[in-house]
């Protein structure tokens, strides 16, 4: 089963923070989705062996497109792609894009599940990231997308100086009384070439505090569980039933296509990606050229994205996965050097897995990058 992620690279304004490819201009929006419809027609035989379980609206704002846009692309995804076992289509939006009848029209096309960008539901803090919507209208959106969809996840950030651990707790309170069945919460971090990070150089705003981040991080592990959510992945809490399949998916390494100006495609040894300019993007494909680069994955570098991928799950890294792909050499090596991280109980081995305690969690990235060869 494969997974197809659509990137549409338009927002209102720049959040302060982001890096994704997209642009505040519409000006090439039409010429775009035209582009858009016609790269997935050209691409059609990629996955002819694979029927596509998942699609993904990314960006980028996807919200910001009309109903009838989302249903052209749609339609040309289910007329090129095995399509009769799509368990979940998801569509990423912003509140200020949220009203009744866009989401009623959204679910009479088969989006089942919503993805909303909320962040925080202080004024101040959205004002602090630039983002394009009020508290009011942050909540107004949870509501409308609770009462007409069962699978839905918001989007929060934390660990970024104006957040106090009250403030916090009072964002996720919120997401709880509501009953959100989903939470994906992302640490602040500092993206080149972002307006955050040219504000931090000049002393206009302050640097992340590590240790801010991680008491954060810990409370978050610590009180969601005890409301009946599962920390299934490092920046993922789902109530029982509701992980997100698409992005499951990404982390077991099964294989998606990427349509769109930046997206990216993964083929089990081979990563392919678009060039991330709207103009360059529409000039190719208005010539029946795909414009992609790629890259072909080395058995370690497969090895060392199996071990990155999986401790970020709750199951963890698959031994018999790893050793199967891997000679003798390689798999002792991952053993020898997980021992140190199981000793100082950042790890745990059971017969069949290796996975993060949540005192690992705390440094997810460094441990895995440790067990590379």
């Amino acid at each position: 089963m494969a997974g197809i992620y659509i990137h549409i690279p338009f927002c209102k304004q720049a959040c302060h923070y982001c890096n994704f490819h997209f642009s505040t201009s519409l000006h090439y929006k039409n010429e775009l989705i035209a582009a858009l419809l016609n790269e997935i027609a050209l691409r059609k035989n990629e996955f002819d062996k694979e029927s596509i379980e998942t699609i993904y609206f990314g960006g980028g704002t996807p919200g910001i497109l009309t109903v009838a846009e989302i249903e052209k692309i749609l339609c040309a995804v289910l007329k090129n792609y095995a399509c009769k076992e799509i368990r979940e289509v998801t569509v990423e939006m912003n509140p200020d894009d949220v009203t009744e009848e866009k989401i009623l029209a959204l679910k009479s096309l088969g989006v089942n599940r919503i993805s909303l960008g909320v962040q925080s539901f202080f004024e101040e803090d959205l004002q602090y990231m630039n983002r394009s919507h009020s508290t009011e209208k942050a909540v107004q959106s949870i509501e409308l997308i609770h009462e007409h969809f069962t699978n839905y996840t918001v989007d929060l950030i934390y660990g970024y100086p104006l957040l106090s651990n009250e403030k916090l707790k009072q964002n996720i309170n919120r997401l709880i009384a509501i009953g959100t069945p989903h939470i994906s919460i992302y640490g602040m971090t500092v993206e080149p070439k972002t307006a955050l990070e040219t504000f931090i150089k000049i002393g206009k705003e302050k640097p992340m505090l590590p240790e801010q981040g991680a008491q954060q991080f810990t409370y978050l592990m610590k009180n969601l569980s005890k409301v009946g959510f599962e920390h299934y992945e490092i920046s993922s809490y789902a109530k029982p039933g509701f992980r997100a399949i698409h992005n499951s998916n990404y982390w077991a390494g099964k294989p998606y296509v990427g349509f769109g100006p930046g997206a990216h495609s993964f083929h089990g040894n081979k990563r392919l990606w678009n060039v991330a300019n709207n103009a360059l993007y529409i000039k190719s494909i208005e010539k029946n050229e795909l414009p992609q680069e790629f890259e072909e994955l080395s058995s370690t570098e497969i090895l060392n994205e199996t071990v990155l991928l999986g401790l970020r799950v709750k199951e963890g890294l698959e031994l018999a996965a790893y050793k199967k792909n891997s000679s003798e050499d390689q798999f002792n090596q991952l053993l020898h050097q997980a021992n140190s991280f199981i000793e100082n109980g950042s790890l745990e081995k059971s017969d069949t897995h290796l996975y993060l305690t949540n005192q690992g969690k705390l440094y997810c990235d460094g441990i895995s990058a440790d067990l590379f060869i």
